[in-house]
């Protein structure tokens, strides 16, 4: 046991970018794991990396580090999964006004706005994210480039554009209409053959019913999930009987609760476990935190989600909310925002399965912030236990998208996307707005110096 700490204190460095190491083998010691599957946290664990993947997870009473391994110290630390963000917008950063963004830098948004989001999103601690609404060669470009290691980023999983039954005007490169059940099917049918990974699903109260069961069927047909809005209770309604996987919002309504037959067709839907469970992405930050941004403005001065943007966007995103309290996108805020809690509590009553996701993108609200007050809401505003908090960041979210062999969870053969902050985040799950270490596929790519 003594040469085995000696040697631990022997190899053990300061955590630093791995970029120029050659070490196949890598040990990360001390910290406290929390693997993503919602039990124990392990005390003085140890987790080695072969390469791209985890060889092995327990303890150092337990296991015996490689020869040459390379240790990397985490005491002190929390060691958990690489976070998920189940609603990204990457085609937006935080600007308040749509009208102006689109069509000012939508010429850059592959080459620039959206591999600026990844960044930021990965430098946040987020290995893996769902991108839910953007335009099809530049989501899927910015995907692939990112799987290839050519721009640093996120796992991501893409839906391309939104369909809906009318685009709103401008909106046409990023949003599908639908005109009749073929039409819905075709369009469906060109986003799988251009190889989406999700189908996002919108406004589909205003389609017929005929259009819109056209586009789910074309959707499992293709073994695509669909995820759709879930702001009004006919979507919610008609998208149980569709057969919609997973729900995003927990919607932009004032009322102040969801319908009694709406809760009752969901309790009926979650109590079908032989299909599976229900996913539903409540994404309650950008609304519950509005009025506390409104009136505290200074943390809009916050330079990660500077990352990757010239100083010409940066200047522009600022001045778009120089009076965030005249922000029209956010004027029923405060009558919508008492209400978030209680439907929050009615889904998780209901038995839906809930992810972590923001609706990152949408004014003010950035990429290298978002994640983090989605779970500080959760935790300390809704009092759910942070435990799962991070199990619906991590564990579920993989699980959601049918890549759980691979991701998800820190235990053995899946890819090593694991993230370490100083200090007990059980606790204070807080510390999660400033993640030290973030190694994605084995690669360290975020440490302390």
């Amino acid at each position: 046991m003594m040469n085995l700490l000696r040697n631990v204190l022997i190899f053990s460095i300061t955590i630093f970018i791995h970029d120029t190491s050659s070490a196949q083998i890598k040990a990360l010691v001390g910290g406290t794991l929390i693997d993503g599957f919602g039990g124990v946290p392990i005390k003085n664990s140890v987790v080695i990396i072969d390469g791209k993947r985890i060889k092995q997870v327990g303890t150092i009473d337990s296991i015996t580090i490689p020869e040459g391994a390379e240790v990397i110290s985490t005491e002190g630390m929390s060691v958990l999964p690489g976070l998920w963000e189940s609603h990204a917008h990457l085609q937006l950063n935080g600007h308040a006004d749509y009208g102006h963004w689109r069509p000012t830098y939508r010429g850059i948004f592959g080459s620039v706005i959206m591999p600026s989001s990844a960044h930021q999103l990965l430098m946040a601690g987020i290995t893996s994210a769902r991108d839910l609404g953007g335009p099809l060669e530049e989501s899927i470009d910015v995907r692939d480039r990112i799987n290839r290691g050519e721009i640093p980023g996120p796992t991501l999983y893409v839906s391309g554009p939104f369909i809906q039954k009318k685009p709103y005007p401008g909106t046409e490169f990023y949003r599908w209409g639908v005109n009749g059940p073929e039409d819905a099917r075709r369009k469906v049918k060109k986003l799988a053959d251009a190889g989406v990974d999700v189908i996002k699903f919108i406004d589909h109260d205003q389609m017929t019913m005929a259009e819109a069961k056209a586009a789910v069927d074309e959707a499992h047909r293709n073994g695509l999930p669909v995820v759709a809005h879930g702001h009004r209770p006919e979507e919610i309604r008609r998208g149980l009987i569709l057969g919609v996987d997973n729900f995003e919002h927990t919607g932009l309504s004032s009322a102040p609760e969801y319908p009694a037959d709406v809760i009752e067709m969901l309790k009926e839907r979650t109590a079908q476990m032989n299909i599976g469970p229900l996913y539903w992405t409540p994404t309650v930050e950008g609304l519950y935190n509005y009025e506390y941004v409104r009136d505290n403005p200074e943390k809009l001065d916050n330079t990660s989600w500077h990352l990757g943007l010239p100083d010409s966007i940066i200047t522009d995103i600022k001045q778009s909310f120089e009076y965030p309290g005249r922000l029209p996108y956010f004027q029923l805020t405060p009558i919508r925002r008492p209400t978030l809690e209680r439907k929050f509590n009615q889904l998780k009553d209901a038995g839906v399965v809930l992810l972590i996701g923001t609706d990152s993108g949408i004014p003010m609200k950035f990429h290298s912030q978002s994640t983090w007050n989605e779970l500080d809401v959760w935790v300390n505003e809704f009092g759910y236990d942070p435990l799962l908090a991070i199990k619906a960041a991590t564990y579920w979210p993989s699980k959601m998208m049918k890549v759980d062999k691979d991701y998800g969870t820190v235990s053995e053969g899946k890819y090593a996307d694991i993230i370490a902050i100083k200090g007990d985040v059980l606790r204070y799950i807080e510390l999660l707005q400033d993640v030290d270490f973030v190694m994605k596929h084995g690669k360290v790519v975020k440490s302390v110096e």
